[in-house]
């Protein structure tokens, strides 16, 4: 059984646990720059993560408050956990989280490689072409809530 902590706090355990999961998936596997990743938009967000049976912190996410609603930004998922379901799980997360705010819209800028999942997940894309973020080709994706 998995478990889904919230925060706002960067000084807490589970912002911390995000940072982590972040920098193991970003910074190491995808040689994205540790300034780039963790960015002045850290105080501004919510953070999610999912945590297994064992306390262990598999997956995460950050909402960044927007005009149209939230930017979900930062889904990442330990390599060990892929798989399993979990980049599901984190992201019916921030989709109720939206729903029980208020939120109308969700977008996000996906990694193309990652379209197929936000379009299974009733996301659609915006008419923003593909573009290039800390080296790794995007396409802006949005859904309606």
């Amino acid at each position: 059984m998995t478990t889904i902590q919230y925060t706002t706090d960067l000084n807490s355990t589970i912002h911390q646990d995000s940072v982590q999961i972040r920098e193991e998936v970003f910074v190491a596997e995808q040689h994205v720059p540790v300034d780039l990743e963790v960015d002045d938009d850290e105080g501004r967000c919510l953070y999610i993560v999912v945590y297994g049976d064992d306390a262990e912190p598999l997956a995460t996410l950050r909402l960044l408050p927007a005009e149209y609603g939230l930017h979900v930004q930062r889904v990442a998922v330990r390599k060990a956990a892929r798989g399993t379901g979990l980049g599901r799980v984190i992201m019916d997360a921030a989709r109720d989280y939206a729903r029980a705010n208020g939120i109308q819209q969700l977008r996000l800028d996906a990694q193309v490689h990652a379209t197929g999942f936000y379009t299974a997940l009733g996301y659609s894309f915006t008419d923003r072409p593909e573009f290039m973020d800390a080296g790794i080709p995007h396409r802006e994706m949005y859904l309606n809530l």
